[in-house]
């Protein structure tokens, strides 16, 4: 009998990037893992992350820094390199500094604290409307309206265009990892990217002459060594904290739904008593389902991970749900098992300079949600149905899920 030969690190690369691993991530970076967690082609100047301690150094490198939102000349002519590139996630050293002590009161444990119970009542008014309802789109009307609501309050924004905020945000998306992008998609993006400028850029005229409760206010106000934000800084970052507000705690409740629907077992035994199991429960949902599946980094000096040397320049596809699956630290990672001690030890968040301003609220959100739900229908009903997820590298959602509340 003869075995199949061991793919090479340019094989598995290329696979990589044509999306191969979008319809069953663990199961491809397992495999990536077992060729090499760090996976070097030397001839193209890349490098695929998927092992936790490796990834864990290179996010936390002095010598490792974010990527640039770059492209030719007709992107950046375009309104979606304007919204993009002052973004403080395309940033480092002096100027990600300024910008994120500006936007990181807007997550104090004492403005968090002060949101529980919004959120606890908005999470009951969801789940009212969608028990009423019978069948709904757990996504649409749960998964999306919750932090939606709850980041648009927290910026000072009007509740009344978070439709349109939602919309946007899928575009923000599509520009952060969308595969398969058609020429039409790529249009309505450019158009809604014009869209924001137009918004926001009126906003922060309005913000600073008429102060108003919020964070997007006391940015417009803000003033440090730097001076104030540009307008475009404002603008980048206000969409920015709008997207990254919500899209990860959107994709932790979507798939959150599903998943302890896949495993009953774990769902009894956090429904047995939420408010005490519910902050390992998310740990583990998040180490489990990996909301951001990972991100981008550069090599700017020769630097070694996991006895890979990598030359000055190498670009780094760092794997998040790659390191949240790696068995060399979770025992039976393929497993939910919302009691794992080490469940906090993920990287859903990322690690280092860039490590997600939001995860503190994103885990308040999950933590008020699961326990609301189970304490009021654990018996929530997901029918059989085929499940699509959106098409992205960076971000990983469910499109749709049917469920009954009982």
């Amino acid at each position: 009998m003869t075995t199949a030969p061991t793919p090479t690190p340019a094989a598995v690369l290329d696979a990589y990037w044509n999306g191969a691993h979008l319809a069953d991530p663990p199961a491809f970076l397992h495999r990536a893992r077992g060729v090499s967690p760090v996976l070097h082609d030397s001839s193209r100047g890349v490098a695929l992350l998927t092992g936790h301690p490796e990834v864990s150094a290179a996010l936390r490198s002095p010598h490792v820094r974010t990527t640039r939102y770059e492209g030719g000349e007709a992107v950046r002519a375009s309104a979606s390199y304007a919204v993009m590139s002052p973004m403080m996630l395309f940033h480092d050293g002096p100027s990600h500094t300024r910008l994120r002590s500006l936007a990181v009161r807007a997550f104090t444990p004492r403005v968090l604290e002060e949101s529980r119970e919004f959120i606890t009542s908005l999470t009951d008014e969801l789940l009212d409307d969608a028990a009423r309802r019978g069948e709904v789109d757990g996504v649409a009307a749960l998964a999306t309206p919750l932090p939606v609501t709850v980041i648009v309050r927290m910026l000072g924004l009007s509740g009344t265009d978070a439709d349109r905020f939602r919309m946007w945000s899928e575009s923000i998306a599509d520009l952060l990892g969308g595969v398969n992008v058609t020429p039409e998609r790529w249009a309505q993006v450019e158009a809604d990217a014009r869209a924001m400028r137009a918004y926001f850029r009126t906003l922060a005229d309005d913000l600073r002459a008429n102060p108003q409760p919020g964070l997007l206010s006391a940015l417009a106000a803000a003033e440090d060594e730097g001076g104030r934000l540009s307008g475009e800084e404002l603008l980048a970052n206000a969409v920015l904290l709008l997207v990254a507000g919500h899209e990860t705690t959107s994709n932790l409740i979507s798939g959150s739904l599903h998943a302890l629907h896949e495993h009953p077992e774990q769902r009894a035994w956090l429904a047995e008593d939420p408010e005490a199991r519910v902050g390992n429960a998310v740990e583990e949902l998040l180490r489990f389902l990996s909301p951001v599946q990972g991100t981008g980094r550069v090599v700017t000096v020769p630097l070694t991970l996991g006895g890979v040397e990598l030359p000055a320049g190498t670009f780094l596809s760092v794997s998040l749900a790659g390191a949240n699956r790696d068995p060399r630290l979770f025992e039976d990672p393929d497993t939910l098992n919302l009691a794992r001690e080490n469940a906090r030890l993920h990287l859903a968040f990322a690690a280092g300079a860039h490590y997600c301003l939001g995860a503190s609220l994103a885990r308040l959100e999950g933590s008020v949600f699961l326990t609301r739900l189970l304490t009021r229908f654990s018996a929530y009903r997901v029918p059989e149905q085929p499940l699509a997820y959106r098409p992205n590298f960076t971000l990983r959602g469910l499109r749709e899920l049917r469920l009954h509340l009982r």
